[in-house]
């Protein structure tokens, strides 16, 4: 009986050992592509960082990760892995002046949570607290001098804790592509909850209101260079919100970036170059049919557009710091402008339309300077589930493109090079 129970023990433990999925390869050459692809990170449920949120060092040599149980730094030299923060925290970014990363750790005593906001070092780990939030308060950005925070202040929140009756949070969402994420989105801008679009100042604590509306106000971002601009969404149904604003920091020069030209034009998915002078945004001219790329000068109002092909469309694009490539993480089939050819990570390369005017147009500094992409398949994403927002980022290199993925399975962080692989690298 004794020898019985242990063979079947042995082949539940066998069976158990064969179920268990493999690790994703560490690099490969996507047939499909040319492109070598690396997996960046080793643990399941890993991933990169929001497609605006800074991930990278001010030295270009360390990239700030998720993990099911903290934050990581991956040393993109020796792709060594280190951990950073051990709990599950809600990263900001990482500070372009300091290196550390900023984040939020929520603790509840006696019923009463408190969000303070830490920031750590990437080489020592040195860790220092930076500001208790107010009780119905979120940030989500840090300017460039590190002096401020940004966020919002919900009223109604902060009305109803003062009454110690505290309502349900409002609907953030979880993604672009989730299901229901329609109903949410017009469900949550018609509830025009009262907010306070906000600064916090990272040494005194003082907390400073820049705009109050029922608007919804999200994608809250500091400009990479201009300490005292700060970027925001009107957020709900695209077609429904004028969408993409910029403030100054004392309040002044409330600025809408885009203004619509026509029913069922959208744009979002704003972010700022890396060199703070543009602020780029996903167009569509109207929804799901004509697609661009679009630029704004934030120091002329000066505008360009780059034309996309439908197919071509993404979930979320980005820039690369010189401000000569884009990219794009493709899109899912309940995406806004499902692909018909596939799911890809795409490297575009901007072109300009030929000015033949010769400057004889008397408003030509008005016009839009119009333009279109040369786009380059890059990752293969046939098996990637767009639940998961890929979230392409690049290297302060410029010589791969980060994204997160579950094409495996379990989400991890990946990158694809730029250049396309060698024959030497295809033959390995």
């Amino acid at each position: 009986m004794k020898l019985v129970l242990i063979v079947v023990a042995f082949h539940a433990l066998a069976s158990g050992a064969l179920a268990q999925p493999s690790a994703p390869p560490r690099e490969w050459i996507d047939p499909d592509t040319g492109h070598r692809v690396i997996r960046l990170s080793d643990e399941p449920g890993s991933a990169s960082l929001y497609f605006h949120q800074n991930p990278y060092s001010p030295d270009g040599q360390k990239l700030i990760i998720t993990t099911p149980n903290g934050l990581s730094a991956i040393n993109l030299r020796t792709r060594s892995i280190e951990k950073i923060v051990d709990g599950r925290v809600g990263v900001i970014i990482v500070g372009r002046k300091s290196g550390d990363v900023y984040y939020t750790r929520t603790v509840t005593n006696n019923n009463v949570r408190t969000t303070t906001v830490y920031a750590t070092n990437l080489n020592t780990k040195a860790t220092r607290e930076i500001v208790k939030l107010p009780p119905a308060a979120s940030v989500s950005s840090v300017n460039a001098d590190e002096t401020l925070l940004a966020g919002i202040i919900d009223e109604k929140l902060e009305a109803a804790l003062k009454e110690g009756k505290p309502p349900a949070p409002p609907q953030q969402g979880r993604g672009d592509n989730y299901p229901g994420k329609g109903e949410m989105m017009e469900n949550r801008l018609a509830e025009r909850r009262p907010l306070r679009l906000i600064t916090i100042n990272t040494k005194t604590g003082e907390v400073k209101t820049l705009l109050r509306g029922t608007d919804w106000y999200n994608h809250i971002q500091f400009s990479p260079t201009d300490p005292t601009l700060l970027m925001f969404c009107h957020e709900g149904p695209w077609h429904k919100v004028d969408r993409t604003w910029t403030i100054r920091v004392d309040g002044s020069q409330l600025t809408q970036i885009h203004h619509r030209t026509m029913l069922m034009e959208i744009e979002g998915h704003e972010w700022f170059g890396a060199d703070g002078k543009w602020i780029w945004y996903d167009l569509q001219t109207p929804r799901s049919t004509d697609f661009w790329v679009a630029g704004y000068e934030v120091a002329t109002g000066n505008r360009t557009w780059y034309h996309l092909q439908k197919s071509e469309w993404s979930v979320h694009f980005n820039v690369s710091p010189d401000g000569k490539l884009f990219a794009g993480d493709g899109g899912g089939p309940s995406s806004v402008a499902a692909p018909d050819n596939g799911q890809w990570i795409y490297l575009f390369r901007p072109e300009l339309v030929r000015d033949r005017t010769d400057g004889e147009l008397p408003n030509a500094k008005d016009l839009i300077r119009p333009g279109f992409f040369r786009a380059e398949k890059l990752v293969n994403l046939a098996k990637h589930n767009y639940s998961l927002e890929p979230n392409v980022t690049f290297t302060p290199d410029m010589k791969w493109i980060v994204f997160r993925s579950n094409m495996f399975g379990p989400s991890h962080v990946f990158a694809v090079e730029i250049a396309k692989a060698t024959s030497a690298q295809t033959k390995r």
